[in-house]
């Protein structure tokens, strides 16, 4: 079922230890298809290196498990909250990427510093309250606070990225890590000036419809 959306899921699931974005077993991302409106997401606890396609659980939109033998990932229940109430949505990532939570640690959002941020995200990146893991409340921190961003960060958690395809949500948790890399380094000389509003508008607005093929 879902061949090669699980072949690709599978390859995006081992770019997050590759960059930098995930420790050990945590984190994870999922996929929904736009012809069934299933949901593939990471099983729960299974080394990056190790996760193959048939590793994979695939849900119903509602949660039950269609196909899959493992047990799916702790945060699914904020992955079918995000994907019921947008309907522009089929990826979503989670990372506890280092400087992104430095700042989640803090309650603060990544402000914005430099082009890529406002390109990206349109805004600062906000953070959400803190909530715990294992039912839908992270899902619901992320529709109310990440409409405008497709980005939040959990307060004392990590990192949630949504997207129109599961790779462009493994993007945004780059963009996201390397924009709070550079403005955790920006803040060690000094507090830069944020970019304006009305630049930020038209930095995104050309990002989004002009910049690539």
């Amino acid at each position: 079922m879902l061949e090669q959306l699980k072949d690709q899921l599978t390859s995006l699931l081992k770019q997050l230890p590759k960059n930098n974005l995930v420790c050990s077993t945590s984190g994870n991302i999922s996929a929904r298809d736009k012809t069934t409106n299933l949901i593939i997401i990471k099983p729960s606890g299974i080394p990056y290196e190790l996760i193959e396609p048939q590793h994979l659980v695939v849900l119903d939109i509602n949660g039950k498990i269609v196909e899959g033998n493992c047990k799916p990932s702790s945060d699914t229940k904020s992955h079918l909250y995000i994907y019921q109430n947008r309907d522009d949505i089929f990826g979503i990532t989670h990372t506890h990427s280092k400087y992104a939570t430095a700042f989640a640690a803090h309650g603060s959002e990544i402000p914005v510093f430099i082009t890529e941020t406002a390109e990206e995200f349109g805004g600062a990146i906000p953070c959400a309250e803190f909530v715990l893991i294992g039912d839908d409340e992270i899902g619901r921190q992320v529709i109310k606070n990440g409409n405008t961003s497709n980005a939040v960060l959990l307060k004392k958690h990590g990192v949630f990225t949504m997207g129109n395809s599961p790779q462009k949500a493994l993007d945004l948790a780059i963009y996201v890590e390397n924009s709070a890399h550079i403005a955790w380094l920006a803040l060690q000389i000094g507090k830069p000036d944020e970019i304006s509003s009305e630049d930020i508008h038209a930095l995104y607005s050309r990002q989004q419809n002009i910049y690539g093929q």
